[in-house]
């Protein structure tokens, strides 16, 4: 299993390419399914999640060569049994997005419940619900979920009784197909929405109103392939941002798309960071020695604070001049970084959804252990900024979200590698 050792006090100068979002790129995959025609993705991030996905489409029959560095092709001509087994779909959550495809383009699914992070409970009742609305029968069995529409499934109008990005874009990935009109209420707003649906539209849906709380969707008989670029990755950029302000230096985000993340470049400004942005670029400078302010957030659904920023932000916070509060209302038991960022000297303590984090706090390397993809990250940031040599274990988890980590931030001056434990 690989550790990354860190040894910190060195601020970051120089430049740090934005791959494309995880978190597009995943419900992008599964539209393959939609089309007997190739989807080309560029701009793909190689993953670790981004490889599950990929062995799971090859399981359905969707056929999948890398070309180059970031693109991706995927061909689903020949679908074969549309059955996603627990093994394949018990690694992460985003694998059980396969279900409304396949029960759009072939009338039946069996899918396994999806597995994911320990971050708390993050239901998939929602997505099925919708299914049920577009006419599926759905039931449970042993823990799968079996679909089926022999008739296909036909436009309907849902009202989601709580903001769920999995729940929008699933919805949208089973509507495309279905006869009639879907109307879509109280959807997520997030880029990564939109991408999807402007993806979907290249590939001839009619999807309109996605990045607002209403879509509205009119069913079409296929949809054919296409070429599409996924868009950049908000919690990429976010984190590297994180780090730099840690840190301390000036580093330069390329083609971060600035405007996904404004609630951040607020917080950061509001934390004394200098923010520069021209045009997808973005600076983010700190002096080393210049204090850093303490900042109250909240997380919420876009535009607000991302929760997947969350903990990165925290890393920051116990460095600042005073007492910060940090909120979180997405998922419960997401502070599982706190304890490990304890360990290194933080200050914090948590009560149920609150942690008051209380600065300044001097980071001292010790060995940590990573709890999820986003608490993972935020012990790194802390090393950045630290005193001495910290050892991050169970690394597999900051694989899932991030290429290329050691070797981007290294070339900004970070003294960080990866080893074998």
């Amino acid at each position: 299993m690989d550790r990354i050792r860190i040894r910190g006090g060195t601020p970051l100068h120089g430049e740090i390419p934005i791959y494309g979002a995880k978190n597009s790129a995943l419900k992008l995959m599964a539209a393959a399914l939609l089309t007997d025609e190739p989807l080309i993705l560029k701009n793909m991030p190689r993953l670790a999640d981004t490889r599950f996905m990929a062995q799971l489409l090859a399981h359905l029959g969707v056929v999948s060569e890398e070309q180059n560095h970031n693109v991706l092709h995927l061909h689903g001509e020949h679908l074969e049994e549309p059955y996603a087994p627990y093994d394949l779909v018990r690694k992460m959550r985003a694998t059980f997005n396969v279900l409304g495809p396949l029960v759009a383009r072939t009338g039946r699914a069996k899918v396994s419940l999806p597995g994911g992070c320990a971050i708390g409970a993050r239901p998939v009742d929602l997505h099925l619900k919708a299914l049920e609305a577009l006419g599926a029968t759905v039931e449970l069995d042993e823990g799968y979920v079996i679909a089926s529409a022999p008739n296909g499934l036909t436009g309907a109008e849902i009202d989601f009784p709580m903001v769920s990005v999995g729940a929008t874009e699933h919805a949208m990935l089973m509507a495309v197909l279905a006869s009639g009109r879907t109307l879509l209420e109280n959807c997520a707003r997030e880029p990564e929405i939109a991408d999807l649906a402007d993806c979907l539209n290249a590939m001839g849906a009619k999807v309109s109103g996605a990045g607002t709380s209403t879509i509205t969707i009119d069913g079409v008989p296929r949809l054919s392939g296409t070429t599409w670029s996924v868009v950049p990755d908000r919690i990429e950029a976010g984190t590297y941002a994180i780090a730099a302000a840690a840190a301390g230096g000036e580093v330069t985000l390329v083609k971060a798309a600035p405007a996904a993340n404004r609630a951040l470049w607020d917080a950061l400004r509001r934390a004394g960071i200098t923010i520069a942005i021209e045009g997808e670029n973005v600076t983010v400078s700190r002096a080393p020695g210049t204090p850093i302010q303490p900042v109250d957030i909240q997380t919420a659904p876009w535009p607000g604070f991302a929760t997947d920023l969350q903990a990165q932000f925290m890393a920051l916070m116990a460095l600042a001049d005073g007492t910060s509060l940090i909120r979180e209302t997405i998922f419960e038991n997401r502070f599982m970084h706190a304890p490990e960022l304890t360990r290194l000297g933080a200050r914090i303590e948590v009560h149920g959804n609150e942690a008051v984090v209380r600065g300044p706090a001097a980071y001292r390397g010790a060995p940590v252990m990573a709890t999820d993809l986003r608490a993972s990250v935020s012990l790194v940031i802390a090393g950045l900024a630290g005193e001495g040599e910290t050892l991050v274990n169970r690394v597999y988890h900051l694989d899932r979200g991030f290429e290329h980590l050691e070797e981007k931030l290294s070339r900004c001056g970070a003294r960080i590698g990866r080893e074998k434990e």
